[in-house]
């Protein structure tokens, strides 16, 4: 037991170090635990969510990924762009089966067909009418390949927006790409069911997806397959959502199409007027010929005549080809 003397004293002494007790636990916790406190709010506030050091960095290398991807296109574009097409494939890109053969075998009857009807119902010379022969020979077989290509092209324009559509529904509901692309070879319209076809096969050999798909756009070389090479070639070496990216393709094809449309209607006036002037001299020479035909006559009989009408054709022709020129508008 303390005397009743030191009982103060030691009272007074607990509540000092009571109080000391105190105020070093509320320095500590201010030093101490309020730093570690502030050094986490700092790296949050710090923190810049995915737009930090790593992203940025990230974000430039995917940049110069797609820069080089698009060189890398762009040239071989440039390559092909100076390349002509050959017979081969033009044959192809028009959708025929035919072969070399076959085609050389349609120009000799192209040809022996124009030389009989020369012969026979315009009732010309032997030589002109080989001139004739030859001529048909090799222009008619080439304009019917070429119509068919471009039909063919037009086609491929027409149905290729619902098919980029496709592939964009089915990758938002997370098929792979593959398998959307299955479903168009196997649902689409010619020529797009083919050509996916082919890109299958391509697939299936081992052929990596972005080559495969730039394959279309040499086998169907239209602005529109050019895209959607290009979008699949940076979103197989860049990444990135590929639904976003082909739904913004969808949207500018379509644009293109309004566009086309648009072009048209406005041009249909001059095309018109082109049809007019072009027909024209022939609608007024047939009317000559049934009004007066000993007027018209020396035009054919004479030496002379041949001479003006031979040159009045050319002349037409060059006029006709550039009417044609003025009136078709690229895009």
């Amino acid at each position: 037991m303390l005397s009743p003397e030191l009982a103060p004293l030691f009272a007074a002494l607990l509540g000092a170090l009571c109080v000391s007790g105190v105020v070093v636990a509320v320095f500590y916790s201010r030093v101490g635990g309020r730093s570690e406190a502030d050094k986490r709010l700092a790296a949050i506030a710090g923190w810049d969510g995915p737009t930090g050091r790593a992203a940025v960095s990230d974000e430039g290398s995917r940049k110069r990924s797609i820069e080089t991807t698009l060189r890398d296109l762009e040239e071989q574009q440039k390559a092909r762009r100076g390349v002509k097409p050959s017979l081969a494939i033009r044959i192809r890109q028009a959708g025929l089966d035919w072969s070399r053969n076959t085609y050389f075998v349609a120009c000799f009857i192209a040809g022996g067909i124009s030389f009989i009807a020369a012969l026979t119902i315009f009732g010309i010379g032997l030589l002109p009418a080989l001139c004739f022969g030859l001529a048909g020979g090799l222009l008619l077989p080439h304009l019917y390949v070429s119509r068919k290509r471009a039909r063919r092209f037009k086609d491929f324009i027409s149905e290729f927006p619902n098919a980029v559509d496709v592939i964009v529904r089915g990758v938002k509901s997370g098929l792979p790409l593959v398998d959307c692309l299955r479903a168009i070879a196997a649902d689409a319209k010619e020529p797009l069911r083919s050509e996916f076809k082919a890109i299958l096969e391509d697939q299936t050999l081992g052929v990596p997806m972005d080559q495969a798909v730039q394959r279309l756009s040499e086998r169907v070389p239209v602005a529109e397959a050019n895209f959607f090479a290009i979008v699949i070639a940076l979103q197989s070496r860049s990444g990135g959502n590929l639904s976003e990216a082909l739904g913004n393709l969808s949207r500018v094809l379509r644009e293109r199409k309004k566009m086309e449309g648009k072009i048209r209607a406005m041009s249909s006036e001059a095309k018109a007027s082109a049809g007019i002037i072009g027909s024209l001299p022939v609608v007024v020479a047939c009317l000559l010929y049934l009004t007066a035909p000993d007027y018209i006559s020396l035009l054919f009989t004479t030496l002379i005549g041949k001479v003006v009408l031979a040159g009045c054709a050319m002349w037409m022709g060059f006029g006709v080809l550039m009417m044609r020129k003025m009136i078709n508008f690229d895009f």
